[in-house]
């Protein structure tokens, strides 16, 4: 009973931080004279209006699960993995490379996708290692590396679009040359919906789930993030651990890139990684280490992106309105929590 009560108190506490981020929103949209309720019944049509947005909001929504998947085994450690925008980008470059390698071969297309996203994967894990590297051998605080290389992943993306990489007698910023229609994955027709992406997502959210919650890796990396300390102490190997976390989430962030090159750009553009990193470390905060929300915050998250189109089209008001509504829903559901851990005197 007394399980269920609490329980009850904590989602009480979830809505009332979700309640306090629409108001905050509501009262940005009063100061600026715009009728909030004419923004958030776009914000729900441009989501919904048509199936072209439904689908699109699925486009969003696989990339978003995968970088969450990986952020929550980094979390789960207690470390924050701000480089992951880079192991995205890091990523999309591996796939991209390994793409242009076999174009003029008789390589089977099918097997140089394949490949090409085992490598961004390869690839993701490497520009992840780098940062666990600084961290546990290096003392360096893994939000200061993560955010240096996420500049050098950047840099390096743009000079391979305008420098070895770049369209034959131009520099574009709509990136390099398009790839062959049979280098890409197969969409739904008339749609830009790969079901390969959504099937990987899903495959993705199932592992994490289990590997957090019924594993000796998922127990070692909550001993690590609880109290490292603590966990050095009862035999763990620290480091090993915090070093696989990093890998783990770099393979997923390197997975999120390949498929943005082959799923849905079909070639390397500056901003690959589309934001997604950030928008994962928004979403594994909000859900708070379970991975079970994944999939409804990631879909709920997704549809604000695509929503967020009809804003400057409709009332002339910025499309980043979205994102504020994303990260005051995220501020106020953590500072419930607070409230509710003052409260309660306990998590």
């Amino acid at each position: 009973m007394e399980k269920v009560k609490q329980q009850g108190l904590s989602i009480l506490f979830q809505v009332g931080g979700l309640i306090l981020a629409l108001l905050f929103v509501t009262l940005i949209l009063v100061v600026i004279d715009t009728n909030p309720l004419d923004v958030f019944r776009l914000i729900w049509e441009g989501a919904t209006g048509s199936m072209t947005r439904i689908t699109n909001i699925f486009v969003v929504w696989a990339p978003l699960v995968l970088v969450t998947c990986g952020l929550l085994v980094t979390f789960t450690a207690g470390l924050w993995n701000i480089g992951i925008e880079g192991q995205i980008t890091l990523g999309a470059i591996f796939a991209t490379g390994i793409i242009r390698m076999f174009l003029d071969t008789s390589v089977p297309p099918a097997f140089v996708i394949l490949i090409s996203i085992m490598g961004g994967m390869v690839g993701g894990a490497i520009w992840a290692a780098l940062p666990g590297i600084l961290k546990t051998y290096g003392g360096v605080n893994e939000i200061f590396g993560g955010l240096g290389l996420n500049f050098i992943a950047t840099a390096l993306n743009i000079g391979l679009i305008f420098g070895a990489w770049s369209r034959p007698g131009v520099a574009s910023m709509s990136g390099t040359e398009p790839f062959p229609p049979a280098y890409a994955l197969p969409t739904l027709p008339s749609y830009n919906l790969s079901w390969y992406s959504i099937i990987l997502a899903v495959i993705s959210l199932v592992i994490i789930f289990f590997l957090l919650q019924g594993t000796h890796l998922g127990l070692r990396l909550k001993a690590i993030g609880k109290r490292m300390k603590s966990a050095y102490r009862l035999g763990i190997p620290t480091r090993k651990y915090m070093m696989l976390s990093f890998i783990i989430c770099g393979l997923f962030a390197g997975l999120t890139g390949a498929l943005q090159v082959v799923a849905v750009y079909h070639r390397l553009i500056p901003s690959i990684s589309s934001g997604y990193g950030y928008l994962g470390l928004m979403i594994a905060m909000l859900i708070n280490y379970q991975a079970i929300w994944i999939a409804p915050i990631a879909l709920f998250f997704a549809a604000l992106n695509i929503s967020g189109i009809q804003l400057p089209i409709v009332l002339k008001l910025d499309s980043s309105l979205t994102g504020v509504l994303q990260g005051s829903l995220v501020l106020f559901i953590l500072l419930m929590q607070g409230v509710k851990q003052r409260v309660l005197g306990k998590k």
